[in-house]
């Protein structure tokens, strides 16, 4: 039976990148070593970074100013690297759920925090509007995608002040501007790579701002000097991104890629509709196209168990819903195929016909 993968991360990825890193993990282009053991300053490795950023900035059109480093860590990390190196006095942060939650918990240990809106009232449902921006900060923090409660911010803020935007769920599945961010980092695990790199997008001249100390590892600047290179970087996970950005450029871009994830979102937004049974978690207006929330309706509420296993007897992977919302999650990255999403609409219209 064909499995389809809607995991919400680590997530799928395409074939050919598994089967490429696959077989650089057996030998490294056929230098008789495995990418796995190969030194991360052997002279045939160097390149796969130098491509993966050039490839980071060409797919992103990233203005010059900006260096582009892969660090360890996962986006969590950064929720504390970030204010240690732009947070001198005050941070505005947007909380639009668990992620963004926590990215300003680590940001409260270096400065002021001012929440300029929440959702949290409505369990994360909607993304919140017409929110005031201090002025005087040193920059807004937001979360552009919400794995957990299916919520997206797919187009650039106006902001008075500089942005940094953990984008963990959602890059390279649209264009960005990058030039209003200060900071862009993503855990590559959702939708460029397997676990274990984070990518980051910095503008040179916002570093060495801040007046405190910064401990070598957590300093950007000691990445963005050493071109990635300080310390041993996760050699297989950058491979895999290199070779997943190859792809992504090879199957049209950003813009491309923002078409599809779109049409997947339409196909199976349209189906939830549709349906009886089942309903949408998220305000029609801040729908993700990458995480894909639904439950059932109050009347079918019962049903849920049966359609989970219904579902994944049929092949579906990884559609049960998180513990915060409940009901089911289809992630749509980008590697995610138009098939796959209707063979769970067909699962939705199969079991609606039997109840």
């Amino acid at each position: 039976m064909k499995k389809y993968n809607f995991n919400a991360g680590p997530s799928m990825l395409p074939r050919e990148v598994i089967e490429a890193t696959a077989a650089a993990c057996l030998d490294f282009e056929g230098c008789g070593l495995s990418l796995m053991e190969i030194s991360h300053r052997a002279k045939n490795f160097q390149p796969v970074v130098d491509k993966a950023e050039a490839l980071v900035k060409e797919l992103l059109d990233v203005p010059f100013g900006y260096s582009v480093v892969f660090l360890a860590g996962g986006a969590s990390t950064e929720f504390c690297r970030v204010p240690y190196n732009f947070l001198e006095k005050k941070a505005a942060y947007l909380n639009t759920g668990t992620w963004a939650k926590k990215a300003m918990k680590e940001a409260k240990l270096f400065g002021e925090v001012v929440e300029v809106a929440s959702s949290a009232e409505a369990n994360y449902s909607y993304i919140p509007k017409n929110f005031e921006i201090p002025a005087d900060a040193d920059y807004l923090h937001i979360t552009t995608n919400n794995t957990i409660f299916g919520t997206e911010i797919r187009r650039e803020l106006d902001s008075p002040v500089p942005m940094i935007a953990d984008m963990s769920s959602d890059i390279m599945s649209r264009p960005v501007d990058v030039s209003k961010y200060n900071c862009i980092y993503a855990g590559a695990q959702k939708n460029v790579s397997m676990a274990g790199v984070t990518i980051v997008i910095v503008k040179d001249d916002a570093l060495g701002k801040v007046s405190r100390p910064i401990p070598t590892m957590l300093d950007y600047m000691t990445h963005v000097k050493n071109g990635s290179m300080f310390n041993t970087p996760p050699v297989v996970p950058i491979y895999c991104a290199m070779k997943n950005l190859e792809w992504v450029k090879a199957n049209g871009g950003v813009e491309e890629m923002d078409r599809r994830a779109r049409k997947r979102a339409e196909i199976l937004y349209g189906e939830i509709e549709r349906n009886k049974l089942f309903k949408g978690t998220a305000a029609e207006e801040d729908r993700s196209v990458m995480n894909i929330c639904f439950v059932m309706t109050d009347e079918y509420k019962e049903l849920e168990a049966d359609f989970l296993q219904y579902a994944t007897d049929k092949g579906m992977v990884g559609i049960k819903g998180h513990r915060s919302v409940g009901g089911f999650r289809a992630s749509c990255y980008n590697a995610q195929t138009i098939e796959g999403v209707e063979a769970l609409v067909q699962c939705m219209k199969e079991f609606e016909a039997q109840h």
